[in-house]
């Protein structure tokens, strides 16, 4: 079964509110077994255009993945990060590639 994947794009305008948000993520990523593969660090866009955070973010199945996004858990947490204009984001939610 191929895994899932969480891709987001962002910009983080409040540190300090985004870290709140960060705060409530984590103990859902772990109930749903999320593991980061990427959370921010350098990048270089190399062709068109993208926010300068990257996150990426993998689930044992691409169903899991999308049940922890629909998940009360979550959305409680992302809404933390909605208010204020604490950051802006692009997410896809996709499976993976089972060879």
């Amino acid at each position: 079964m191929p895994k899932g994947y969480w891709i987001a794009h962002g910009i983080v305008h409040d540190v300090d509110a985004y870290d709140k948000y960060r705060a409530a993520n984590g103990p859902v990523f772990a109930k749903f077994g999320a593991r980061f593969l990427v959370r921010g660090g350098d990048q270089k866009i190399a062709e068109g255009n993208a926010k300068p955070r990257t996150v990426i973010l993998e689930f044992p199945s691409y169903e899991v993945a999308k049940a922890c996004y629909e998940s009360d858990d979550y959305q409680a947490a992302k809404a933390l990060r909605a208010m204020a204009s604490v950051s802006e984001s692009d997410l896809v939610i996709v499976e993976g590639y089972d060879t």
